[in-house]
């Protein structure tokens, strides 16, 4: 799958299915500093996935700062003809200061088994 890079980062397009309603999710990091996945809010709201009662609120961390955010398995995340079934997320507002709609973690590349390959601006897996 081809990387699309916006200034000097690389992103791609995902899809992401909740209790059978999916969405497909443009402007997402590939961000090999993340340890996880996150998605923004508003996004995940469409496919109705939104804080329950009991969710537990986490803080994550990053060069920007903190943010709070919920955990949520997912029935699959899927970048090009790689799904990932069952797999946790986390959302959270993502008010970053440029458009973003998530950051795909080192959680989800190394489960995909990712090779990133700059030179080409592409991302597959083994």
């Amino acid at each position: 799958m081809r990387l699309s890079l916006i200034d000097t980062l690389p992103f791609v397009t995902i899809v992401v299915a909740y209790r059978g309603r999916k969405i497909r999710v443009r402007n997402v990091l590939v961000d090999t500093g993340s340890a996880t996945t996150i998605f923004a809010v508003d996004m995940m709201e469409s496919i109705h996935l939104v804080p329950a009662p009991d969710d537990v609120i986490h803080i994550v961390r990053g060069v920007g700062g903190g943010e709070a955010v919920f955990s949520r398995v997912v029935d699959y995340v899927q970048i090009g003809d790689c799904p990932l079934s069952d797999f946790e997320i986390e959302v959270g507002g993502m008010d970053y200061g440029f458009e973003i709609n998530g950051i795909l973690g080192m959680d989800f590349l190394i489960r995909a088994g990712a090779i990133i390959n700059l030179r080409e601006q592409q991302i597959e897996f083994a």
